[in-house]
């Protein structure tokens, strides 16, 4: 265990070294905010951009609180899911390319450890944005719009960071079986593109798909309540992390003994 805390509290320092953890927090905080601002503000930014006949009145309907912290959770399913990813694409492949991972591992260091304690570094930088920027969100959904039960709104993060956490232990498989963390970064995003469309078509038939955890974020925001199967979802998810984590560690003793 002191091993496995030595080598988090190193990944911890070197993704500080790397400002990661002044940029990525602060991008989700601006897409916190960015969403109630735009959507607050949106009225006066068409008047301001002309075009418009003489005397025409734009009347948008004024969105609920809950319907802005969802737009503001969507946010984070596109570019927040994306910088998660650029931000942690080298995770395994660039201590391999350095041959790093080489002197890590000839310490009596357990595979298992050196991966988890990786994943682990990366988790946390997720959850303390994921978090950042929800209150961000919530603070000028408040401040703009209407109250939004706190409760909710914790639900609907929770579950949305396990989709987060998900993303994040592919990545971390495809920087163990890549060379590369750019081929990382883009078969980890097809992944989750292709458990979306795919989700989003079959709907009926992947009650238990990871990315439905995003539909059950919407429905706590707006209902208090997840949709159908939420339980089966969670489940799943929490089962495949597992499953992902374990073939990293397989992955990477293959390759060492392939060395």
């Amino acid at each position: 265990m002191r091993q496995w805390i030595v080598m988090y509290n190193k990944e911890m320092l070197e993704m500080w070294r790397s400002f990661k953890w002044l940029w990525v927090p602060l991008v989700f905080v601006l897409l916190g905010i960015m969403q109630p601002v735009s959507t607050y503000y949106l009225p006066q930014i068409l008047e301001s951009a002309g075009g418009l006949p003489e005397g025409a009145v734009i009347e948008i309907p004024t969105p609920s609180g809950e319907q802005v912290m969802a737009e503001v959770m969507s946010q984070f399913s596109t570019m927040g899911v994306l910088v998660l990813v650029l931000a942690g694409m080298a995770i395994i492949s660039g201590e391999k390319s350095s041959r790093a991972i080489a002197l890590i591992l000839v310490r009596p260091l357990p595979h298992s450890s050196f991966i988890t304690a990786k994943w682990a570094g990366l988790a946390t930088l997720t959850a303390a944005s994921l978090l950042l920027g929800s209150l961000a969100g919530w603070y000028y959904t408040e401040l703009l719009f209407s109250s939004v039960d706190m409760m909710n709104v914790v639900r609907g993060v929770s579950v949305y960071g396990l989709w987060m956490i998900f993303v994040i232990s592919v990545l971390v498989l495809m920087s163990t079986l890549l060379r590369g963390g750019s081929a990382a970064a883009f078969v980890t995003i097809l992944i989750a593109v292709c458990f979306s469309i795919l989700t989003g078509l079959f709907e009926s038939w992947m009650l238990w798909s990871p990315a439905r955890l995003t539909h059950h974020t919407s429905s706590f925001l707006l209902f208090g309540v997840g949709g159908d199967g939420v339980m089966l979802s969670i489940g799943i998810t929490m089962a495949l992390v597992i499953a992902v984590l374990m073939s990293a560690v397989a992955a990477l003793k293959r390759q060492e003994l392939g060395d």
